[in-house]
């Protein structure tokens, strides 16, 4: 099977729902005289329904993630304000990727367009009318939270389940972490994988700040990458095309997992992550270890933010392989307030890959575009640099008037990137993929040339 396909087909297919819910919004695809209408300004069934459907109802929803559903009028109508001024400040949809500097190609993108921006503000302004209910879209069939998301993404249940010891999450007191060891069963010869999830239960969820499953080979003490990693608003992670994992019997699985209480027990919570493999046999071109932490510190620097002020730390890291980095996600606990990604290349030019806004209750994996996958050539300097804001202006800091240092409490602060990247195993693979990089760019730019004529 041919993942990128597969994958491509599922999300790209958001993109395709935009358009069509667009054409019907205009009355297009029903009856090309119906524009007319519009004159009278926005209305929720032709102009702001189908805007929710494609960038806020995954979370808002019945039984999803956020604080109400926004899948029909009647449940949109009381929050109209307060979606004006959450779209108006791009609060939300959370897309904290800063448009204004560095790569803009996403596979995940929700963010709101300008265009669609004014469309929410003019209909709220404009009295907020509901319109012909006769067109307002057909409703999205979301999938069941509870099931494995990438079994709809790939068509097919996970080939693989590891499950965590129970724990019992206590109602109250300070952070609680569950870092238990054993075995992954199930393995009867080398396999590769594809894809990972993990998936919390439904009374854990909320009490669940991160859950990171690290994979041992056997005979060693040391994890050799992160099976998966878990926080708000990340669930899986598929590896490029013709990309995987190895797992081998004998292999074991170290967990870290952060809870925070809830004010109500959990008892004998259990964590799954679910992994696809490739089929049998198959070994993958490149070799990955899936998401790797980069820290933002110097050697010797550390966190340490005074009262009412602000710090900045900076991470150096040198590629001693060529690579291509396929993801992007942040780090940081109630002060963070951005983080910088840069690429000194060998010939010393500077390019800043992209720049990332932080809201600790987001912890979005920013998923690059095939065409857009950063190419970093051995020699390569990966700069990540962290801002802190300890002032109260922060309206996520609970207490401007105290230190901060770093720590793994919430209270504390931290900052490390999570960068999906995979290395090349020699200069001449790194150069073919560049080849082939310039050669899909080069046939977008014509597609580009044909569709504006």
């Amino acid at each position: 099977m041919n993942v990128e396909t597969e994958r491509g087909r599922t999300i790209g297919h958001g993109r395709v729902w935009r358009g069509l819910l667009a054409l019907a919004a205009l009355g297009l695809l029903v009856n090309p005289a119906a524009g007319a209408a519009q004159d009278a300004g926005p209305t929720f069934t032709e102009d702001v329904a189908p805007i929710l459907q494609q960038s806020c109802q995954q979370c808002h929803q019945e039984g999803g993630m956020a604080p109400m559903a926004l899948t029909t009028y009647e449940e949109v109508r009381p929050w109209t304000s307060v979606i004006k001024t959450k779209v108006e400040t791009r609060m939300m949809p959370p897309w904290h990727v800063d448009k204004r500097v560095g790569i803009q190609a996403f596979k995940n993108d929700i963010s709101l367009e300008e265009e669609e921006i004014r469309t929410i503000v003019e209909w709220v302004d404009g009295g907020a009318p509901q319109g012909d209910p006769a067109r307002m879209p057909p409703p999205v069939e979301w999938p069941d939270w509870t099931a494995w998301e990438l079994e709809e993404i790939l068509g097919r249940p996970p080939d693989l389940i590891i499950r965590s010891d129970p724990y019992t999450i206590n109602p109250n007191g300070l952070d609680q972490w569950w870092e238990p060891e054993g075995p992954i069963e199930g393995l009867t010869g080398t396999r590769w994988a594809m894809a990972a999830e993990t998936k919390p239960t439904e009374a854990g969820r909320p009490a669940t700040h991160h859950a990171n499953s690290f994979k041992i080979p056997l005979g060693a003490e040391n994890s050799s990458g992160a099976i998966s990693r878990f926080v708000v608003g990340k669930r899986w992670e598929i590896f490029p095309e013709d990309t995987g994992m190895r797992f081998d019997p004998g292999d074991r699985v170290r967990w870290n997992i952060h809870y925070f209480p809830i004010g109500e027990p959990v008892v004998d919570d259990v964590l799954q992550v679910g992994v696809w493999f490739y089929p049998e046999g198959h070994e993958p071109e490149q070799q990955t270890v899936g998401e790797s932490g980069f820290s933002s510190l110097r050697a010797g620097q550390t966190i340490l933010i005074p009262p009412n002020g602000t710090q900045v730390t900076q991470g150096v890291h040198v590629l001693e392989k060529p690579a291509r980095i396929y993801s992007l996600r942040a780090h940081q606990h109630l002060l963070g307030k951005s983080m910088t990604f840069e690429a000194i290349y060998p010939d010393g030019r500077v390019e800043v890959l992209n720049r990332l806004g932080w809201d600790f209750r987001w912890h979005i994996t920013y998923l690059y575009e095939d065409h857009a996958m950063p190419l970093l050539p051995r020699g390569t300097v990966l700069v990540i640099t962290s801002e802190y804001d300890n002032t109260a202006n922060n309206l996520n800091n609970p207490n401007p008037d105290r230190w901060v240092v770093y720590g793994r409490r919430t209270v504390d602060e931290m900052s490390h990137a999570q960068v999906g990247i995979t290395y090349f195993n020699t200069d001449e693979a790194f150069e073919r993929a560049v080849a082939e990089r310039e050669e899909t760019l080069r046939r977008l730019a014509v597609d580009q040339e044909d569709g504006d004529e």
